[in-house]
C-alpha cells in the first residue's frame, strides 16, 4: 500500500481477461502518482488507443513540417527578418515544442497506457505546460503588435529591441508555471484522461489544488484571453471605422469612392487583417477553452462529468491548432509564400513576386498582417 497525502493507494488484483479497469497493467510502484478518479473506469477499447496513435502521429508530421519551414525560412530570409515576425518564429517554436512531446502519447498509445511512466508524464507535461502558456501569451503580444501597428501606422511599430524584451518576458512568465508543478512547489504533474498524456493535477480535492487551478486558470488563459480579445476587437473597430469615414468623405463630395487602385489594395487588405482577427481570436477560443473548462469542473464542479474519453477532446484540440497555427499566421503571407517558392520549387505555389510600388498604407497593413 501507497501513501500520497490522505490518499491510499494499492496495487488491485483484478481478473485477467476483460473487463479490467483503467491502470490495471500500470505497476504498483506507479500507481501513486495516478489520480484516483481515473482508476475507477473500464479500460477503454484498444482501437481508441491506436486511433489517437495514428492521429497524434498525423498531427505531428504536419505540425513539424508546417511549425519547421516557418522557423527556418523567416529566420533565414531577410525580407522576413522583421521585429514583427519574431513574434511569428516563437509562436512556431512553441507550436514546435508541443508536438516533440507527442512520441510520448504514440509510445503510450501502441502500450494501452501508462507505458512511459512518472518520468515520461513529467516530460510530456512539463513540455506541454511551457510550449502552452508561452503560446498563449505570444498570442496576445501578436495581437498587442497588429493593433499596435494598424491603430498608430506611423510611431506604433515595435523595435527589434522592443520586441526581443517582449520575447524575453513571455518566457519569463511561462517557465515558473512548468517548473513549480514539475518541482512539487506548487500542483504537480499527473496522468489523465487514457493515462497517455499527462497535465498538471485538477482532480486532486485539497485546497492547495484549487488554488493553483484557479491561479494557473486567471494568468495562463484568462488574462491572455483578454487582451486577445481586446486587442483583434479594437482592430476591427478601427477598419469598420476607417471604412465608414471614407465612405462619408465620399457621400460629401459627391464621388463614388475617394479610394485609387492603392488603396484598393490597402482596403482589401484591411478586410484580410479584419477576417485574421476573426479566425486568430476562434482558434484560441477553440484551443484553450476545453481545457480550462475541464480544469475547472475538475477542481470546483462535478467530477463525474469527466470521463477518460472526454478529456481526450481537449488534448487534441490542442494539438489541431499547433498544426493550423503556421498556416493561419505564415501561408497566407505572400513574401513567406515566395520564399518557399524559390527553395521549395516543386511546391509549384505559382506565387507572384509582390509588388513593392504600393502605398505607404498598403505597406504598414500588409507588414501588419506578415506579424
Amino acid at each position: 500500500m501507497y501513501t500520497n497525502g490522505s490518499v491510499h493507494w494499492e496495487a488491485r488484483i483484478l481478473p485477467a481477461g476483460p473487463p479490467r479497469l483503467l491502470g490495471w497493467n500500470v505497476p504498483a510502484e506507479e500507481l501513486v502518482h495516478i489520480p484516483e478518479h481515473w482508476l475507477v473506469y473500464p479500460e477503454p477499447n484498444p482501437s481508441l488507443h491506436y486511433l489517437l496513435a495514428i492521429v497524434y502521429t498525423l498531427f505531428t508530421f504536419v505540425a513539424l513540417l508546417g511549425n519547421g519551414l516557418v522557423i527556418w525560412i523567416f529566420s533565414s530570409a531577410k525580407s522576413l527578418r522583421t521585429p514583427s515576425n519574431m513574434f511569428v518564429v516563437n509562436l512556431a517554436f512553441c507550436d514546435f515544442v508541443m508536438m516533440l512531446k507527442a512520441p510520448i502519447f504514440i509510445y503510450n498509445s501502441f502500450n494501452a497506457g501508462f507505458a512511459t511512466g512518472h518520468l515520461g508524464c513529467q516530460i510530456f507535461a512539463c513540455m506541454g505546460a511551457l510550449s502552452g502558456i508561452g503560446a498563449s501569451m505570444t498570442n496576445a503580444a501578436i495581437a498587442y503588435d497588429r493593433y499596435s501597428t494598424i491603430a498608430r501606422p506611423l510611431d506604433g511599430k515595435l523595435s527589434r529591441g522592443q520586441v526581443m524584451l517582449l520575447i524575453v518576458l513571455i518566457w519569463t512568465y511561462a517557465i515558473p508555471w512548468a517548473l513549480m508543478p514539475l518541482m512539487h512547489v506548487w500542483g504537480r504533474f499527473v496522468p489523465e484522461g487514457f493515462l497517455t498524456s499527462c497535465t498538471f493535477d485538477y482532480l486532486t480535492d485539497t485546497p492547495e489544488i484549487r488554488y493553483f487551478v484557479a491561479t494557473i486558470f486567471t494568468f495562463s488563459y484568462c488574462i491572455p484571453m483578454s487582451f486577445i480579445i481586446y486587442y483583434y476587437s479594437q482592430i476591427v473597430s478601427h477598419v469598420v471605422n476607417h471604412e465608414k469615414a471614407l465612405r462619408e468623405q465620399a457621400k460629401k463630395m459627391n464621388v463614388e469612392s475617394l479610394r485609387s487602385n492603392a488603396s484598393t489594395n490597402a482596403q482589401s487588405a484591411e478586410i484580410r487583417i479584419a477576417k485574421a482577427a476573426i479566425t486568430i481570436c476562434f482558434l484560441f477560443v477553440l484551443s484553450w477553452t476545453p481545457y480550462g473548462t475541464l480544469a475547472m469542473i475538475g477542481a470546483f464542479g462535478n467530477k463525474a462529468l469527466l470521463t477518460p474519453g472526454v478529456t481526450m477532446i481537449p488534448a487534441c484540440t490542442c494539438k489541431f491548432v499547433a498544426c493550423l497555427d503556421p498556416y493561419v499566421y505564415a501561408i497566407s503571407h505572400p513574401r513567406y509564400r515566395l520564399e518557399l517558392q524559390k527553395r521549395l520549387p516543386w511546391l509549384e505555389l505559382q506565387e507572384k513576386p509582390v509588388v513593392d510600388a504600393q502605398s505607404t498604407t498598403t505597406e504598414m497593413v500588409n507588414a501588419s498582417s506578415s506579424s
